[in-house]
């Protein structure tokens, strides 16, 4: 049996404000090892800002530099405890590190965190979302895995969420007492009832996303790899500042990866995630965040046969794919369909089923910003089998397949008050900055 050394991960806080805090993992190598951490990080809302990678193929050792929202409050002994969670374990014995790494992957691939719905009534009001609930479950650490919030005519509001917990203890009465009564503090007497429970087979048919998307936006939004036309067409993508290129010259055992591109967050995440979903793993890496807004990221990468990437055919795919993951990671959108007008924001996920941390969170707080009430009420009425409430959609999370690679689909319904073009660029923009950072 493995246990995680105190050693492992080691963070020390930065010591002046606007100085980053520095995180230190020592550990036993695996691929995509970079990309779990990166997304721990990104879950808290650090923001990466240097990085420096190295291993031997069995040990790796991992610096991060990193800054927080400005005003944020970030819980350092909890992020450890999670960054140690997605560590290799390591034993010792006659003095020798054990790695256990391989046969961990797969207990982590047979033992998926279980699911519970979480659902509860209370009466509707601006910034619900974001203000009283998101940031609640955020706080918890429980993972939005699908939602479908609805309204009745009446101006109440049923929230229906999938959720995972990052402690794993939901199963327990006081963790389910915990997170109700956190929900009726933020909501106060508005809320009139919570209820939480394993989300059953039946109940996940019952709440499963809308198959239908509309034909424009799948075609467009769902594209893995930045098509040639696209890249030249610099008013659509800013590809000017974008630099992604492959060189198998200047090492004898390794692939290197030069990419120069505009910041953004979770930039390192995207990709690290890319990387893991080509299984290629990095023997050495250094990432930089300069002040204007530039990022700079040398990798030195082999393949899963510890051989360089000399196939023409991958290089290219991989650096399209990487090209359209630095413009684009998060697809958003305003449409109108029929009478109703729809928020719609996607991105890939991983091939390990994990999706983006935090994408609801900043959706309700760009709309929150903007004052835009989501859909209150209408003729567009479906029954609630759980409660006998005559509810209209307004907010889900769903996961689609197209193309072959799983989707995270969130979709919005607006209140009907705009209709100007100018309106939904504003939106589409405010949702996009807010996402990526640029806020």
């Amino acid at each position: 049996m493995g246990f995680p050394c105190e050693d492992v991960v080691v963070i020390r806080e930065a010591e002046a404000a606007g100085e980053p805090a520095e995180i230190t993992v020592s550990c036993p190598d695996k691929t995509g090892l970079g990309c779990d951490l990166c997304r721990v990080i990104l879950f808290f809302g650090l923001s990466i800002v240097r990085g420096d990678v190295s291993t031997d193929g069995k040990w790796c050792y991992i610096v991060f530099w990193v800054v927080g929202r400005r005003g944020s409050s970030i819980r350092w002994g909890l992020l450890k405890k999670r960054l140690l969670g997605v560590c290799p374990a390591v034993t010792a014995a006659s003095g020798l590190y054990a790695f256990y790494h391989r046969q961990q992957e797969m207990l982590a691939m047979e033992q998926q965190p279980q699911v519970f719905l979480l659902k509860f009534c209370c009466f509707d009001r601006m910034g619900l979302l974001h203000a009283d609930v998101t940031q609640v479950l955020c706080e918890l650490e429980l993972t939005i895995r699908r939602v479908k919030v609805s309204t009745t005519p009446d101006g109440r509001v049923m929230d229906l969420f999938f959720i995972t917990d990052a402690r794993e203890l939901l199963h327990t009465k006081w963790r389910k007492d915990e997170t109700c009564d956190q929900l009726r503090t933020a909501l106060g007497e508005s809320m009139m009832n919570c209820d939480i429970e394993p989300a059953s087979a039946e109940i996940a048919a019952y709440l499963q996303a809308s198959p239908f998307l509309p034909p424009p936006i799948t075609e467009e939004m769902f594209i893995l790899e930045l098509p040639e036309e696209l890249h030249s067409n610099s008013s659509n993508f800013s590809t000017k500042n974008l630099s992604v290129t492959v060189d198998n010259s200047l090492s004898r055992g390794h692939t290197l990866i030069q990419i120069i591109c505009p910041d953004h967050k979770g930039i390192l995440y995207d990709i690290m995630r890319t990387l893991k979903d080509y299984s290629i793993q990095i023997s050495y890496g250094r990432f930089y965040s300069t002040q204007n807004g530039s990022c700079e990221v040398d990798l030195f990468v082999i393949q899963m046969d510890g051989k360089k990437i000399f196939d023409l055919n991958k290089q290219m795919s991989l650096c399209s794919r990487l090209r359209m993951e630095l413009l684009r990671p998060l697809r958003v959108a305003v449409v109108s369909r029929g009478p109703d007008t729809e928020l719609l924001v996607t991105n890939p996920v991983e091939l390990s089923g994990k999706g983006r941390p935090l994408v609801f969170y900043d959706i309700t707080l760009a709309l929150k910003m903007l004052n835009i009430r989501i859909f209150l009420g209408g003729d567009r009425l479906h029954e609630s089998k759980d409660w006998g409430l005559k509810l209209c959609l307004k907010a889900e999370i769903g996961r689609h397949v197209i193309g072959g690679r799983e989707w995270e689909v969130y979709r919005i319904l607006l209140n009907d008050d705009f209709d100007s073009a100018a309106s939904k660029d504003k939106i589409v923009d405010s949702v996009t900055k807010m996402l990526m950072g640029w806020e």
